[in-house]
């Protein structure tokens, strides 16, 4: 009987202070949904105590497979980053904007999207916009008690209004994503795209936890970024490469809906740049980047390594390959999700109801490497490599 092909996959999610669960769930509910349109047999089980993760048990493309998908957390540090209050939000929109214009970074971005610059200025536009009500607010009732000549009650009043107004904001953010995005943003230009310390211990303990993941010998070791997690994926695996060059099972990079350009195109981005340039031309390594140009929120077929100017003369990675969610959702599921940006952003992780050449649960649980499922393709037309990031 032939033994199941064994895989680890070490997951690192985006900027997201939600519980780890919330990974699970969403693989279980895809794994299913997927299960029923392309014929998988997959059972997702609990992985048992310690770090948080999920085993995958399942029979796919005609073979047994035996997963493990762990989550890298870091959400500790994403939840610290945002104990702001209203005024502190505030202030980082101030730093945040003073750090992307005067450095010249958002022009350059602009130059390879705008579709990622708008959903970045988005934050700046509703907060602003809720900024100048509470103002409206505040005026207006001081003018009307002000009519009845308690100065001192007016301004009282006032000033309780309009803030009641910011504080309303604050409390819809779970539809409006105005503070979320802004903590996102500022946390990335805080210091000028380097990692500041505390992200910096985190990435080690990732470094090494891939490396005792590789002693367990699975057949693939599989590291997977999504959004703001890509470029530390891309960090993670650079840094594991330069300590350990050879003698590795088969490691495996796949970077999904990536926003690497908001932060290597910052001016004092050098660590991340540097891992590009290396990753870039790493052997030991197959890297497979996707995109999908109807996620607004993503660099769509943007050449992570060359359009941050870190390309080399050998450049081989990233495989640039589009996701292609006008041809791998139905219209149904395109209607549905169109004023759903955030849920688009996800749908990488999600099930497709017309698969062609991505399945993330065939990638994650199926019995082939990154490698052997992607041998041989190219990249997707539309790929940008233009060097926008160069100062």
């Amino acid at each position: 009987m032939t033994r199941p092909f064994r895989r680890h996959v070490l997951y690192l999610p985006g900027f997201d202070p939600m519980p780890p669960r919330r990974y699970r769930e969403l693989y279980r509910t895809g794994a299913a949904e997927q299960s029923q349109i392309s014929g998988h047999r997959l059972q997702v089980k609990p992985a048992g105590a310690g770090r948080y993760s999920w085993r995958v048990e399942g029979h796919v493309e005609g073979h047994g497979t035996e997963a493990v998908v762990e989550v890298a957390l870091w959400s500790d540090l994403v939840q610290a980053s945002m104990r702001q209050g209203i005024a502190g939000t505030y202030g980082q929109l101030l730093r945040t904007c003073r750090i992307y214009i005067g450095t010249g970074t958002l022009w350059r971005l602009m130059k390879l999207r705008r579709g990622p610059v708008i959903a970045a200025l988005y934050p700046v536009v509703v907060l602003l916009g809720q900024l100048l009500l509470a103002l409206l607010v505040a005026a207006a009732a001081v003018w009307a008690v002000a009519e009845m000549g308690g100065l001192l009650l007016a301004a009282l009043l006032g000033a309780a209004s309009g803030w009641g107004v910011l504080w309303l904001g604050r409390r819809l953010d779970r539809y409006l994503y105005a503070h979320y995005l802004m903590h996102d943003y500022a946390f990335t230009a805080k210091h000028r795209g380097a990692y500041p310390p505390a992200l910096e211990e985190r990435l080690l303990q990732f470094r090494d936890r891939l490396r005792a993941i590789m002693k367990d010998g699975p057949d693939e070791v599989l590291v997977v970024g999504h959004s703001s997690g890509a470029y530390l994926a891309v960090s993670v695996v650079a840094d594991l490469l330069r300590q350990s060059p050879s003698g590795c099972p088969a490691i495996s990079l796949l970077t999904l809906g990536q926003v690497i350009p908001m932060a290597a195109f910052l001016p004092d981005a050098d660590r991340l740049r540097a891992d590009l340039s290396f990753l870039g031309q790493a052997e030991g390594v197959f890297w497979v980047d996707v995109t999908a140009p109807g996620d607004a929120c993503c660099f769509a077929l943007c050449d992570p390594v060359a359009v941050s100017g870190a390309a080399g003369p050998d450049q081989r990675w990233p495989l640039v390959l589009s996701a292609a969610f006008r041809q791998t959702l139905s219209e149904e599921r395109q209607a549905a999700m169109r004023k759903r940006w955030i849920q688009l952003h996800f749908q990488y992780l999600g099930a497709f109801d017309r698969p062609l050449n991505y399945d993330y649960f065939a990638i994650t649980a199926g019995p082939l490497t990154l490698a052997q499922r992607f041998a041989g393709r190219r990249h997707s037309p539309g790929r940008i490599t233009r060097p926008a990031g160069a100062r």
